[in-house]
């Protein structure tokens, strides 16, 4: 079954003006596993690769052929064109990082970019970004998007501990209820001019 989307262009020139989500290590640092990373706004290369070489085409030479993993990419065209030419899109399952996106350019190289997914919170995205784009990087694109994931499921976790312990009496279950003092207890003061 095939499903034609109409065009929109009210939709394309929103996307077209919102500013590109990426990040990249320092120029002239030292090669690490990770150039930076990309936040695209879905998961459809032929809306998303455009704007993309556009910003890196000047930077790094033409970008002629981008490889993705197909894990988390549903559809992969074979080509889309950009500002003046096409670039080839290609695949590998088992050999590429699915959490990353390899760019190819006949005149300077290969640069390899984590790819954030499109639902990522912005807070988690931004840390995402800096830590993929730090040229002292160590770990792999899944490696880090792992470490992600630990930090939300903790995260989640403790905010469920919080929320259980507040609903339980928390912290206020130690207070008394009432703020008004509590009663005086009344006891006689021996009268020290009597003798014992």
């Amino acid at each position: 079954m095939t499903t034609t989307i109409p065009y929109t262009p009210a939709v394309e020139d929103r996307t077209a003006s919102l500013p590109l989500r990426l990040m990249l290590a320092p120029a002239g640092s030292a090669p690490a596993l990770l150039d930076g990373a990309w936040w695209p706004r879905s998961r459809d290369l032929t809306a998303e690769l455009p704007a993309l070489t556009a910003v890196l085409d000047p930077l790094w030479g033409r970008i002629t052929h981008v490889t993705v993993n197909p894990t988390f990419w549903p559809v992969i065209p074979r080509k889309v064109p950009v500002d003046g030419h096409v670039v080839g899109v290609g695949w590998f399952k088992a050999e590429q990082d699915p959490h990353k996106l390899l760019l190819f350019s006949y005149t300077v190289g290969r640069w390899d970019l984590l790819v954030i997914p499109p639902e990522t919170s912005p807070a988690t995205a931004a840390r995402l970004m800096t830590e993929a784009a730090d040229p002292r990087g160590t770990l792999t694109a899944s490696a880090i998007m792992d470490e992600a994931e630990q930090r939300r499921i903790a995260e989640e976790s403790e905010l469920s501990l919080v929320s259980v312990w507040d609903s339980e009496g928390g912290h206020s279950a130690r207070l008394p209820t009432s703020r008004s003092p509590a009663p005086a207890g009344i006891a006689q003061v021996p009268d020290a001019t009597k003798a014992i």
